[in-house]
């Protein structure tokens, strides 16, 4: 099974996250931000993924150090959980329409971590939870699950339907990368590793 664990304490944060790539339940996340647990299961349901997350952290400072630090956590558990990526397609791109909002994803489980962030939102908070920490969370995933992600919105007016967007589209995009291709014998790189 494509599946891992990781348990991460920090002064900041205590998380306990678990992820299964072959799984789509069961999905439960805590994390004491409302929007961010709204996106999260949204980026689980559209990779068709299982994954669980309880999180807590100095929330009475802002939620910044909890969302980046799940990012951190859960783009490890992802590269845990590939293996040596053996018979995946590799690639992921996804365009979600939310309403007026146009979002794209495009990643590629490389080994390379970098991150293209083209998004802008109105509004600064949605609940508890700073807009601006969208790419602080994508930054936080693609660093440690070790991918090239980009991620735009075409077009849109309102924060919410943005950030919908893009964690809808990147969730999208890597179950089409996660996907093990039977036409794909061992890695699908010439150099032999990813």
């Amino acid at each position: 099974m494509r599946q891992a664990e990781i348990k991460r304490k920090t002064q900041e944060t205590d998380i306990e996250l678990a992820v299964n790539l072959d799984q789509q339940e069961p999905v439960a996340i805590e994390t004491g931000v409302g929007f961010f647990d709204h996106m999260l299961t949204l980026f689980a349901r559209h990779s068709r993924i299982s994954l669980t997350v309880k999180a807590e952290g100095d929330l009475w400072v802002d939620s910044h150090h909890t969302v980046e630090d799940v990012g951190i956590v859960l783009g490890q558990a992802l590269r845990q959980a590939l293996g040596d990526k053996a018979g995946i397609n590799r690639y992921g791109t996804s365009f979600v329409p939310m309403d007026e909002t146009l979002g794209m994803a495009s990643l590629d489980l490389s080994g390379r971590s970098y991150l293209v962030f083209e998004a802008d939102f109105d509004n600064p908070k949605l609940g508890n939870f700073e807009t601006e920490l969208v790419e602080e969370f994508f930054q936080a995933l693609a660093f440690n699950l070790q991918m090239n992600l980009h991620l735009k919105i075409l077009h849109g007016k309102n924060s919410h339907h943005k950030a919908e967007s893009l964690f809808k589209a990147t969730g999208r995009a890597l179950r089409e990368a996660i996907t093990i291709n039977p036409e794909i014998h061992g890695v699908n790189s010439t150099k032999g590793l990813l």
